[in-house]
């Protein structure tokens, strides 16, 4: 089997060269020469020539991986949290079991907690680079969570494990008192009716929902940029960017604002920025988790999830907010949430799979740290075996098309607002447009040949191990604050792993396992079964006991300042 994947080499276009290039494609009389060009070298003129036999697949809803777990124990989130409680962390990372038991033993309080928060914010937004995790906040909205969350733990009776812990939320997903930008200027102009079901369940056991993260506008591009509310800058550098779309929900987490945000996934959203940050970060099977009040952004590759500094905090996280909801039919087909032995560093029992040519295509230091992330799994009992997975090309393609041409159908009806977005968005919109029925049907023939490479690799290994991303941070290009930059070879670099995900609705969970010699961070990759989450954190949480893990440059230890007065304000600084 030939591997089919390639490296691009694509102009770069920044800043004012950027808008022009925009603003020719908004061009009737020049758009048509221009589509030509860039739907080859998407690949989209190779896909309607692709011959397929395949019937489409519009939704990956595994329902028959799901008939086989329905016998399984829901979890028990009382004895999740009691699991969870006794552990200790706050080196290099505050956890929420740290939360919990500082409030317990009386040494803090959401109050004091939620205005250090706020503190913290502010500091890293008071910088000639500036680190913008946020979008917004509201200080008498925390104020007033902080105040109920206190008494609740002064009375001895904490709603959750969860209670008074902030919680930050990225702005594609509906939270009061705010409005939902999705990081455009013109949307969320009156604040959400009612809260997102993950982040209702969020409230419910007591979370401190401290603001809505900035990200890259509409989630289209994984990368920092945002011209209304500023670039995500990554807390190990302020040169970098945080990946993306959730860039700024990483970047809180990293940054230490929070133990755990939500994230949204279309194309790697959630692990891509979580590997760039040090981060994990968990996509669970399609329909696992509710989109109901996630912005209408794309109908079939959507995934909500969360982006924590801990699997710890990202296991308990994804219990409260998993499960069916009426209000979203396609979660109302999946099997209990399950945990089971996800906290095991024993690996004996679970087969992971490489496919080398792919593992391998990434940068040298990447791949390097991974392999021996894979040595030390095999340590802990696990087997280690060859799979080979066809058609990654064709997979690649069809999952761009999906996604752009869901978002511009979604987006025509802002089309008042074309002026208003960012070049860069406007460029990514108008090749959805350009996409034909043809195209999307071709897609989703390949969606269905993409379930059947990755259902035959699954019958011989429990999961599939990649890097990450294939590059660790991209530096922010000089001089792009207003207009951007469009780099579709770096975008390809970041995607390379992350792209199956979506197209199959399989789970997958990124986690790190290194730096580069600059000190940025390596993450990696594993996918596992539909449905089959628990295995993912199981190897993940192993992974964590063994991988190094540093505090970045831009870093605020939140209990410390609060416990310890004289800790308050930024812990490291970043280098000149």
């Amino acid at each position: 089997m030939t591997y089919n994947l390639t490296s691009l080499d694509l102009p770069k276009l920044n800043g004012r060269t950027l808008r022009l290039f925009s603003a020719a494609l908004d061009n009737g009389a020049l758009r048509g020469a221009m589509l030509g060009q860039l739907l080859k070298q998407g690949g989209v003129t190779n896909l309607r020539e692709w011959e397929f036999e395949d019937a489409p697949t519009f939704f990956p809803l595994a329902l028959e991986e799901a008939g086989a777990w329905r016998d399984v124990p829901p979890v028990d989130w009382a004895a999740l949290q009691a699991q969870i409680a006794g552990r200790t962390n706050r080196e290099p990372f505050a956890a929420i079991s740290d939360y919990a038991r500082a409030y317990r033993d009386g040494a803090t309080t959401p109050e004091a907690v939620s205005e250090a928060v706020l503190a913290a914010i502010a500091d890293a937004d008071d910088d000639p680079r500036p680190l913008r995790a946020f979008r917004a906040t509201d200080r008498a909205d925390l104020a007033e969570q902080a105040r109920a969350s206190a008494e609740r733990h002064r009375a001895g009776r904490p709603l959750s494990l969860l209670d008074g812990v902030p919680v930050a939320v990225k702005d594609e997903v509906d939270q009061t008192p705010y409005g939902t930008t999705v990081g455009t200027s013109f949307l969320g102009q009156t604040p959400a009716a009612t809260d997102a079901t993950i982040v209702a369940r969020l409230r419910a056991a007591g979370a401190l929902l401290i603001g809505k993260t900035n990200m890259h506008e509409i989630g289209i591009n994984p990368d920092g940029f945002n011209e209304h509310y500023g670039i995500i800058r990554n807390p190990y550098s302020l040169t970098c960017h945080a990946g993306g779309s959730s860039n700024g929900s990483a970047a809180a987490v990293a940054a230490g604002f929070c133990p755990v945000a939500i994230g949204a996934d279309g194309g790697g959203s959630i692990r891509i920025p979580a590997a760039l940050t040090g981060m994990v970060g968990l996509k669970a099977t399609f329909g696992r988790v509710s989109e109901h009040g996630a912005a209408p952004l794309t109908w079939t590759m959507g995934h909500l999830g969360p982006i924590g500094a801990t699997v710890a905090d990202v296991a308990l996280v994804y219990a409260c907010i998993a499960g069916p909801d009426a209000r979203d039919p396609n979660s109302l087909h999946q099997p209990p949430v399950s945990f089971q032995q996800w906290d095991q560093t024993d690996l004996h029992g679970l087969t992971l799979g490489i496919y080398r040519p792919w593992f391998e295509h990434a940068d040298p230091e990447i791949v390097a740290d991974c392999d021996e992330m894979v040595k030390r799994l095999a340590e802990m009992g696990a087997v280690v075996r060859e799979v080979e997975i066809p058609e990654l090309d064709e997979m690649r393609v069809a999952q761009a098309v999906t996604i752009l041409a869901e978002m511009a159908s979604n987006m025509d009806a802002h089309a008042a607002h074309w002026p208003e977005l960012s070049p860069s968005t406007r460029v990514n919109l108008t090749l959805g447009k350009a996409t034909t029925a043809f195209d999307y049907l071709q897609a989703q023939r390949v969606r269905t040949r993409a379930l059947g490479h990755f259902r035959r690799a699954f019958k011989t290994v429990d999961v599939i191990l990649t890097p990450a991303t294939a590059v660790t941070a991209p530096t922010v290009p000089d001089n792009c604050e207003r207009d951007g930059w469009s780099d579709l070879s770096a975008v390809t670099e970041l995607m390379r792993f992350a792209m199956p995900g979506n197209l199959t609705g399989l789970p997958a969970i990124a986690f790190p396992v290194g730096y580069d010699r600059r000190g940025l961070p390596i993450g990696m990759q594993a996918m596992g079964r539909a449905w089959e989450e628990h295995v993912l954190l199981r190897l993940a949480y192993a992974a964590e006991h063994v991988a190094p893990r540093r505090r970045p440059p831009v870093f605020y230890d939140i209990l410390d300042s609060v416990t310890r007065p004289k800790a308050a304000g930024r812990q490291h600084l970043e280098p000149a």
